[in-house]
């Protein structure tokens, strides 16, 4: 439960939020609700559930090296802090 005042518990899967959307969002929102027959939280819930599920990226993170042609080890910033007041 979310404690919603000093006297009231709401049921967080229940309590209404107000949402300002952009032109093109209550566009997307009024077309699904016309075409799929959903209610105005369906239709706000549905695209918000489709972008999140596009995000999931599966594949491993890898970090791409080059060669910098440095003539210290970067990954030592105490060397590096050392050539730049030696410069």
């Amino acid at each position: 439960m979310v404690r919603c005042t000093s006297h009231q518990w709401c049921d967080p899967e229940r309590m209404r939020t107000t949402v300002t959307l952009t032109p093109d969002v209550e566009a997307e929102v009024a077309r699904l609700r016309r075409e799929e027959g959903l209610g105005t939280s369906e239709a706000v819930v549905l695209p918000a559930r489709r972008g999140m599920a596009r995000r999931r990226d599966t594949r491993p993170f890898r970090q791409r090296t080059a060669a910098t042609g440095a003539r210290v080890d970067l990954s030592d910033i105490g060397e590096v802090l050392d050539v730049l007041d030696d410069a």
